[in-house]
């Protein structure tokens, strides 16, 4: 059986000396696993649009088992995040956490258009990181993780000083930081943030500027969450500290945007 799908690739594995296993994720069938015979091969039609990072219409060949990409048409190829080193260590563990969280053809439409929405954003320009802290709290909820954003999560206020609580997963209000020694303490403009982050849909990231402060303290919370509550490090994730350490890949102090 012969399927066209819309899909964006978020990973590839040689197979032999000229293959590539390829996983899509899909606009129809959320996240599948393909073989690309002879896309290893420079002069193979295939070899373009199995790059990583590629968004596509793939002709797949379903028999029994792993399907098979027969043909492909670039939609769009997204060079820029290829081409630049930060870009694309972003958009790496942004398809990483993705690949990561979700199972193998479970159509997920809300999360293709996520990624679809975020790697064109990086492409684009936008602060990749920001990008990627949207999507770092959007997976918390197909991570099965469901912090209590919108009140208290020990005495359901919705008024007063906000503080994060692990132990609670979700804030308390200033009344309950007795039940957590170890709280962050927030500000009313990084509470918002973090709903925002949680809430709002991501094509609102274009107008979200941030300090390099609050994206650091919002990446240590969400980051925590899912290494403490689901186990989860990325291995993309330490290339991309390397890159966050690295002077000459930072922003200059005087270019940083402040904060809605």
């Amino acid at each position: 059986m012969q399927n066209q799908v819309e899909g964006i690739v978020i990973r590839t594995m040689p197979y032999g000396e000229t293959n590539k296993i390829v996983t899509l994720f899909t606009k129809e069938a959320g996240k599948i696993t393909c073989m690309a015979r002879g896309a290893k091969k420079p002069a193979s039609r295939l070899a373009a649009i199995t790059q990583v990072f590629t968004h596509g219409s793939f002709s797949i060949y379903k028999g029994k088992g792993m399907g098979t990409i027969q043909a492909g048409d670039p939609l769009e190829s997204l060079r820029h995040i290829r081409e630049d080193i930060m870009s694309t260590a972003y958009a790496s563990y942004v398809t990483e956490l993705i690949d990561r969280l979700t199972e193998q053809d479970e159509p997920q439409p809300a999360i293709f258009d996520m990624l679809y929405q975020a790697l064109h954003a990086i492409d684009e320009g936008y602060d990749p990181e920001a990008i990627t802290l949207f999507v770092e709290w959007k997976m918390l909820q197909p991570a099965g993780l469901t912090p209590t954003l919108h009140q208290c999560a020990n005495c359901g206020s919705t008024e007063g000083e906000f503080a994060f609580s692990f132990q609670e997963l979700g804030f308390l209000c200033h009344r309950c930081f007795h039940i957590d020694r170890y709280i962050i303490r927030l500000s009313p403009a990084l509470v918002k943030l973090i709903r925002t982050f949680y809430f709002v849909p991501i094509e609102r990231v274009g107008s979200l500027t941030l300090k390099k402060e609050s994206k650091s303290l919002l990446k240590q919370i969400v980051r925590t969450i899912y290494e403490e509550k689901a186990g989860i490090r990325l291995k993309s994730r330490k290339f991309l500290e390397q890159l966050e350490r690295t002077p000459e890949f930072l922003p200059k102090k005087e270019e940083l945007p402040k904060d809605e």
